[in-house]
């Protein structure tokens, strides 16, 4: 029993977690390392197949609720990191780069 406890406890500790794009909004650092990129990232042509259509905004201010993203040039400024790929296989998750606000956020 103590062997299934334990076995249960490091493999939470270890597996990596689930990214929830429809929580991510603020300032964005885009890191040129897959290493140190809190998340990876695909960017879709088509919005229909994105999981988080993404507004980006150019005051960090205004970058205040799901989907809006303010792309910094500092990593310490930034609120989380990401590395885009061009393996959509790798990704943690999809996004769509919209002109629209409105239509920010997760389906």
């Amino acid at each position: 029993m103590f062997t299934l406890w334990l076995f249960i406890y490091i493999s939470n500790i270890f597996s990596p977690s689930q990214a929830d794009p429809c929580q991510l909004y603020g300032a964005v650092f885009i890191e040129t390392s897959r290493t140190y990129a809190d998340y990876i990232i695909y960017e879709e042509e088509s919005e229909a197949f994105a999981d988080l259509m993404v507004f980006k905004q150019e005051n960090k201010l205004f970058a205040d609720d799901r989907g809006l993203w303010h792309i910094t040039k500092d990593r310490s400024f930034a609120d989380f990191t990401i590395y885009v790929t061009t393996k959509k296989n790798q990704a943690d998750f999809t996004i769509f780069y919209t002109d629209t606000e409105s239509f920010a956020g997760c389906r």
